[in-house]
């Protein structure tokens, strides 16, 4: 796909790292797949890993973990990576926090990547669903209404379960993604071994720094999703930053796109971006956000856009580990 100089000069463009509480290292921004669907993955990694992507953000939700698996294989057979140079993270979806049921969702999940270890599993969530499967067809459980399914499984029960995963080496670490602050402290509580990570949707429209700055302190680092504001959902008629004067005057003044701004607010605020794109040109861009900060002020213009969640899970509302009923 690319040349020998395109590579290079794509190696120039990969993104520093943060070094883990464990000792191992993440690169700052990431390539999320949440949209690679069935299909496109294989293609998407490729492209990433080709232009200098490091990191690979999947679940087993997303239904593509074989294909970027067969993505990340090849380009290792192309010798374009060493599996070292990658760091890639899957996560535990919601209907499978049963302790009994995680060494097998970890298993499928490790089969379908097929590339040695997973640098990072995630709790997708501290929302449990009833078990109805391991298959994709399982995964949202309802009643004759419609209506989602809940479990009552304590989310600290499952991570119990799967300190057990870091054990076998077949994962090196563990997070959680969507806890607010008492939950993660409730996991502080009682591991044996730390949560290094918390995934969360945020974005200049969603200010999460008072959650940040709480994980931080406890050693914590933060993966951004949705880090545009999920431009193709509903916002509500909320502020853009996308497209907003002031942000395109910025990015004027370094020389970068009003995206390329906001991912460097999110890195300068403490968080490690996962943009997804299909575009090579808005793929590059993403990447290429290292040569420069942004000013206290400037921080402070971006953070002004804060309204509300962009995915409120409405529809997990009444559970009773629902994570975004407190402020942080």
């Amino acid at each position: 796909m690319f040349s020998c100089n395109q590579q290079r000069r794509a190696m120039s463009k990969q993104a520093p790292t943060v070094r883990l509480s464990n000792g191992y290292d993440i690169p700052v921004v990431g390539y999320g797949t949440y949209l690679a669907l069935e299909g496109r993955g294989a293609e998407l990694v490729k492209k990433a890993i080709d232009l200098g992507y490091r990191h690979i953000d999947t679940a087993y939700l997303y239904e593509n973990e074989k294909e970027i698996g067969e993505a990340i294989r090849e380009k290792i057979a192309e010798g374009v990576v060493r599996r070292e140079d990658l760091f890639v993270t899957s996560k535990l979806w919601h209907s499978l926090h049963d302790p009994q049921h995680v060494e097998e969702a970890f298993r499928r999940s490790f089969d379908l990547l097929d590339i040695g270890y997973i640098d990072l599993y995630l709790m997708h969530a501290p929302m449990g669903l009833k078990f109805a499967g391991y298959e994709y067809a399982d995964m949202q459980p309802k009643d004759a209404d419609g209506n989602l399914l809940f479990s009552d499984v304590d989310y600290v029960d499952t991570w119990k379960a799967m300190e057990k995963l870091v054990a076998s080496g077949r994962v090196r670490s563990i997070g959680l993604s969507n806890f607010n602050s008492e939950q993660i402290q409730r996991i502080l509580d009682v591991a044996t071994v730390k949560p290094v990570n918390n995934q969360i949707e945020a974005n200049p429209g969603y200010d999460q720094r008072k959650l940040i700055a709480f994980c931080k302190a406890r050693d914590i680092t933060v993966t951004a999703y949705g880090p545009m504001g999920r431009p193709h959902r509903e916002t509500n008629g909320n502020r853009s930053a996308i497209d907003d004067p002031k942000v395109l005057e910025i990015g004027q003044k370094y020389g970068k796109t009003a995206g390329q701004i906001i991912l460097r607010y999110l890195i300068d605020i403490g968080t490690i971006p996962i943009p997804y794109s299909t575009n090579d040109e808005r793929m590059r861009q993403n990447l290429d956000v290292s040569d420069f900060k942004l000013t206290d002020a400037e921080i402070e213009y971006m953070a002004s856009f804060h309204s509300s969640r962009t995915i409120a899970f409405p529809q997990y509302k009444s559970h009773k580990y629902f994570p975004f009923a407190i402020e942080f």
